[in-house]
């Protein structure tokens, strides 16, 4: 096993990646950028920019940090985390990267309501009218005492209530086994932002601290709660999280105990986060999963609909899209992604890709080599270059790609705008120097002079 400095093995500082402690987190990427070159692999043309972290839920416990560091390690050209209703992974991830020379982007994952769509299905199963809606490209948080922070505080209070109305249902049902959100849930996360996963995972533990381990009163208690049999809960004990996936099925997804239907006002409206996301100076994402749905069975229409009100660019889960054992089913799905990076591409909109990881058994990165995937690998390295150069241009020479200066230069012409986006962010993450001249550019940038920068080394 390869030894970082002081001797400290490598697989002990992996560990500390995910501690609950920043410092910690900290400390373990500055110790394996220093004596952890020999596990990099160089940029592979991979992507995954779709990694949801400790923030708000990942099913290994990967912090922001440790994403980076896995990238880095697996050789991916531009990695990225996405986390629901909050940007608190942002400064680590960004730092992580800039200190391992990882590429790195930072987004977020909510939902939405769009009054146009409320009588059809869009991206969330069964609940008409709700879309699941990214900002992607973040180098920085509201400002104080912005609508932005305003919108996103708003975001984060709805969720922790819904949450809490869940768990509140959940609890009648389960009797002995009620949890308590401040003593149960929130010790789950570093900075209290539950998800459901994490509700589940609360009352998983209380069960079995009230039942003594993982034996028969525990599974006649949840096949009593969960409408089964012993015989049918006791193999899933061992397996968490096939036994959570079941769970959560049962109470709280639809027809469960604990679902809470959409409403109106259950998720705030497509406009108002959108608007949040470009006050922030990211960039917002559609995300589209299969185009079976009523909303999405006219992809070039949808994504028209959706660039006319701001959003700019366009996030996919490629194993959604072909890991499909249904044959009919697969074809289908395969030839809705060959549409929907067609009416992307027509649209000047970049395409991103992920495997989201808050799933045991979801890959680290898709397979891109795959027959299915091959021919629209580089349309995902390319969107995910374009965000990475974005990211960098806002944060450093006030260059974003809805810039003052970048409309300035491009005018309306996106497709010019997307091509240098692109071309930047294909080349080596700036150093010391190019940061400087970039920082001495905010206010005067263009691409010349960005090229210019970037040459510096």
């Amino acid at each position: 096993m390869e030894s970082v400095p002081d001797g400290i093995r490598l697989d002990a500082v992996e560990r500390d990646l995910d501690a609950l402690d920043i410092e910690t987190r900290r400390r373990a990427i500055r110790d394996l950028a220093r004596g952890g070159r020999s596990a990099m692999r160089p940029p592979s043309g991979r992507t995954n920019v779709h990694c949801h972290t400790i923030y708000s839920f990942n099913a290994y416990g990967y912090s922001p940090s440790r994403i980076a560091w896995i990238a880095r390690r697996e050789g991916l050209d531009v990695a990225g985390i996405v986390d629901f209703d909050v940007l608190d992974g942002l400064q680590e991830a960004i730092e992580a990267g800039e200190i391992l020379g990882q590429k790195m982007i930072v987004g977020l994952e909510t939902r939405v309501f769009i009054p146009e769509y409320a009588d059809r299905e869009i991206n969330s199963p069964g609940e008409p009218g709700i879309f699941y809606l990214m900002g992607s490209g973040f180098h920085r948080g509201p400002a104080a005492g912005s609508e932005a922070e305003r919108i996103l505080r708003s975001m984060g209070a709805r969720a922790r209530a819904r949450n809490e109305l869940v768990m509140r249902r959940i609890n009648a049902h389960l009797g002995g086994v009620a949890i308590d959100y401040e003593r149960d849930v929130l010790p789950l996360t570093p900075a209290g932002n539950a998800t459901e996963r994490h509700l589940l995972e609360a009352y998983d533990r209380k069960a079995r601290d009230v039942f003594g381990g993982d034996g028969e009163p525990l599974a006649g208690f949840w096949a009593m709660a969960l409408g089964k049999t012993p015989g049918d809960i006791l193999p899933l004990l061992a397996d968490r999280p096939r036994f959570h996936e079941g769970l959560r099925a049962k109470l709280m997804k639809a027809g469960g105990v604990g679902y809470m239907p959409p409403d109106r006002g259950s998720f705030p409206p497509l406009e108002e986060v959108v608007r949040m996301i470009a006050e922030m100076d990211a960039v917002p994402t559609a995300t589209w999963l299969d185009g079976t749905s009523p909303g999405e069975a006219d992809t070039p229409g949808f994504f028209e609909f959706l660039r006319e009100r701001g959003i700019a660019a366009v996030q996919v889960i490629p194993d959604r899209n072909w890991n499909i054992p249904d044959p009919a089913r697969r074809a289908r799905v395969l030839e809705n992604l060959r549409i929907a990076v067609e009416a992307a591409r027509d649209l000047d909109m970049p395409l991103l890709a992920g495997t989201e990881m808050n799933k045991h058994g979801q890959k680290i990165v898709d397979e891109f080599d795959r027959p299915e995937l091959a021919p629209y690998a580089g349309e995902f390295l390319r969107g995910a270059r374009i965000l990475y150069a974005h990211t960098v241009l806002a944060r450093h020479a006030a260059f974003g790609i809805d810039s003052p200066a970048a409309r300035a230069a491009f005018g309306g012409d996106r497709r010019a705008r997307n091509v240098f986006f692109a071309e930047i962010g294909a080349l080596p993450a700036p150093g010391a120097r190019a940061v400087e001249r970039l920082r001495a550019l905010a206010g005067s940038a263009e691409p010349a002079s960005i090229r210019r920068a970037f040459a510096a080394r």
